[in-house]
């Protein structure tokens, strides 16, 4: 045998071995614009780790959750890291679904992450999902519109101020809306906005003794308030909008003011990504003077299930796709005003990121004036601010929104909406074992 003939068979058998021993981490994602651009920029992460490829299950926020919680509670095993977010993290993990994460690497700086986010991540101390963006919510408008309807925004608007200004600056036979709030059923969808504004009217979910709270003058109120303004302010089809269709409606210059989550600031604000971006202007989520304002407290987490074969690749890939260096990675390539918000402290306190994002110090305000552990103005026996921390509300959240949909649709009265939410809450409640 050559030299020649030796060297290459040597060099065949290591391009062999390194194939097989290539591993492929299935990433399960949800379809918002930070996750579409995160996977754009992967050739970063498989440069810096040859030896692992990556492939994307990307679904919108209801189906990515049914299939998601379908797999780990059936220990299906289909997924290698998993986007999830406040609401499951610390339920999974007391069930031992979920991975903690040990290894993030010496120059991750757990420290770093704003507390509110962390916390909400963490369960016995440990870190058991990575903050991939945080949000609160804010109410997001077009002063070009308030300017010609001789209105001024302020800082903390009421929601009887909104209203007004939202059917005001409405002109339907220009398809410009007053206002546009999700509709579309599932509980992080149309029931995050309803809870976190019901908890601003005075309502809740549960009493302390676990008794569905629906029949009670808050929750009319509420949902009477929400279906009327949309009637006489908001885009027709909005039971089907939920957070990426009012987005796009903003983006567009049909919505007069939008109440969604921090996180669409960068995109509404973005010359490349919106036709009304040198129009927007930011306040904080509406109140009815109780002391709540209507905001939320969420964080898109990366978690690794318990059931994988692959974690020491996926904590690398959690490890990058969170860190300060992801950030900068995104600044340099899309600018600061698209960094991924509301986890680091260090973006908060960044001179560049706080020159382009001009809705920073609102993000972080919202964020932090969120109080899980008292989300309500009377007392609650469960943590969360738009959603209720136990494994039950899923399904019931996800019911109660359909019925809340349907009477933005006109196919129910808001009594009828009520009074099925109301009845169907209480049964699966029992039925859990909750209302004795």
């Amino acid at each position: 045998m050559t030299l020649r003939t030796f060297l290459l068979g040597a060099c065949s058998a290591l391009a062999f071995a390194g194939m097989a021993s290539a591993e492929t981490l299935t990433i399960a994602t949800v379809n918002n614009g930070d996750m579409i651009r995160m996977q754009k920029l992967t050739d970063d992460f498989k440069a810096k780790n040859p030896g692992i490829d990556l492939e994307w299950v990307t679904l919108e926020e209801n189906v990515l959750r049914q299939k998601v919680t379908t797999d780990i509670a059936t220990k299906g095993g289909q997924y290698d890291v998993l986007t999830i977010g406040t609401y499951e993290v610390p339920i999974w993990a007391k069930q031992d679904w979920l991975l903690p994460l040990d290894n993030l690497g010496a120059n991750y700086d757990v420290d770093d992450l704003l507390p509110a986010i962390r916390s909400g991540l963490t369960v016995d101390g440990k870190l058991y999902a990575a903050p991939f963006y945080g949000e609160s919510s804010m109410v997001m408008y077009r002063k070009d519109l308030f300017d010609a309807a001789g209105l001024k925004m302020p800082d903390a608007p009421t929601w009887d101020f909104v209203a007004d200004a939202a059917r005001k600056i409405t002109n339907k036979d220009k398809e410009i809306y007053g206002i546009c709030l999700r509709g579309k059923a599932g509980w992080g969808e149309n029931m995050a906005f309803l809870t976190a504004m019901s908890n601003s009217f005075g309502a809740r979910w549960f009493d302390e003794k676990w008794k569905p709270q629906f029949d009670q003058p808050e929750w009319k109120d509420t949902l009477d308030f929400y279906v009327k303004l949309m009637k006489d302010a908001g885009p027709p089809g909005a039971s089907s909008n939920g957070f990426n269709e009012n987005l796009a409606l903003f983006q567009t210059g049909k919505c007069g003011m939008w109440i969604d989550a921090t996180v669409a600031a960068s995109f509404v604000a973005d010359p490349k990504q919106s036709q009304v971006a040198d129009k927007v202007g930011f306040a904080l989520a509406p109140d009815k003077g109780l002391g709540k304002r209507g905001n939320w407290l969420w964080a898109w987490g990366l978690a690794i299930p318990a059931g994988t074969q692959k974690a020491e690749a996926a904590e690398k890939f959690v490890a990058w796709a969170t860190s300060k260096e992801y950030s900068n990675l995104v600044a340099e390539k899309e600018g600061w005003l698209n960094a991924p918000p509301g986890t680091r402290k260090s973006l908060y306190a960044n001179a560049d990121y706080q020159k382009a994002a001009s809705f920073a110090k609102m993000t972080l305000d919202s964020i932090n004036s969120a109080d899980p552990s008292k989300p309500t103005v009377k007392p609650v026996p469960y943590v969360g601010v738009q959603f209720v921390a136990i494994p039950e509300f899923q399904g019931i959240g996800t019911a109660v929104g359909q019925q809340f949909s349907a009477a933005l649709a006109g196919q129910l009265s808001v009594d009828q909406a009520l009074q099925s939410a109301q009845q169907l809450a209480t049964r699966e409640m029992t039925k859990a074992g909750y209302i004795k």
